[in-house]
């Protein structure tokens, strides 16, 4: 069997849901926890690649080395589903695949997550979520490895979950223990359907696209614009809102646009001509017209991976 290190992508390209951008100098798919380790002392600045839903590559690709943890049959791969509603899972499984298996199985926690694209270990690094729930309401713990190839398990209280957040971005997440609830099967069908739905009519769900590019802030101060209130202190408000009355509706660089269906997308042209580039400056020019506007920081939730330190977050 080839070695971790016989088995090197070069010049490999990065799948991402907005499909433009750059290509990784190195690519590996390990297909145990032992290779993975292998992997972190050849790069422990490696990074690792979900899903690709929430992530924007820059045009001329990044040297470090990327790691894919979804090749099948692999531990990071499998599920197992328990009667007592213990779900362990690998942190390459898909999301949409493990919430449609629980939903099944009677199994509710999960289908809240409806429309929420990703593989486990970026759901959980990300504390993916929206308007009806989080993941980090199910994890029980987690499994990982340091960037010196320790492995590390985290029980739920040791994990500094909040909005968007886990601080786990030091860890290589391997697998996680989820806590689900037994419940009835037609109900969560129904739930996960309305949820889909509510989605799709509100988002560009096939536009070319990350998802929501800026996370919901909160407010520093209570927000009025013309004459109306549009938040308190200490209040989250949508990102969405905040773009829209900052005009950006529409707003377009290059081959990137502000969908005007909802101002928290940022849609491309076409794969075939759209540009990483267009993206990153229309996010700073979103960013830069929110602020003079309304004076609210937008942070990025997409992230973007570049070889030039002002274009990453």
């Amino acid at each position: 069997m080839a070695t971790t290190l016989d088995t090197l992508l070069r010049d490999a390209p990065i799948p991402t849901w907005f499909g433009v951008g750059g290509r990784a100098s190195r690519l590996a798919k390990p297909r145990t926890v032992d290779e993975l380790a292998t992997l972190l002392a050849i790069d422990p600045n490696l990074r690792i690649l979900g899903d690709g839903a929430n992530l924007l590559v820059d045009d001329d690709g990044i040297d470090d080395l990327v790691v894919s943890l979804d090749s099948p049959n692999t531990s990071f791969t499998q599920a197992t589903i328990r009667d007592d509603g213990l779900v362990e899972a690998g942190a390459g499984f898909h999301l949409f695949k493990l919430m449609n298996q629980t939903v099944r199985a009677g199994l509710a926690g999960l289908e809240v997550l409806a429309g929420v694209p990703a593989r486990l270990g970026g759901a959980i690094v990300m504390n993916a979520g929206g308007t009806y729930g989080q993941i980090a309401d199910v994890v029980e713990r987690v499994h990982a490895l340091d960037r010196n190839g320790n492995r590390v398990t985290l029980e739920r209280n040791e994990i500094d979950f909040s909005y968007r957040h886990s601080g786990l971005n030091h860890l290589i997440i391997t697998s996680a223990d989820l806590r689900l609830k037994p419940a009835d099967v037609s109900a969560l069908e129904l739930r996960k359907k309305q949820i889909n739905d509510a989605k799709a009519a509100s988002q560009p769900m096939n536009a070319h696209s990350a998802g929501c590019c800026f996370k919901n802030p909160t407010l520093t101060i209570d927000l009025t614009h013309r004459g109306q209130l549009l938040g308190t202190k200490g209040q989250r408000v949508s990102a969405g809102m905040l773009i829209d009355r900052a005009g950006c509706k529409g707003l377009r660089h290059g081959t990137a646009t502000v969908s005007t269906q909802h101002a928290n997308f940022l849609t491309i042209d076409s794969k075939a001509t759209g540009k990483a580039r267009d993206v990153i400056e229309l996010m700073r020019e979103v960013q830069r017209r929110v602020l003079d506007v309304l004076g609210v920081q937008l942070h990025r939730e997409v992230v973007v991976w570049s070889r030039h330190t002002e274009h990453s977050e």
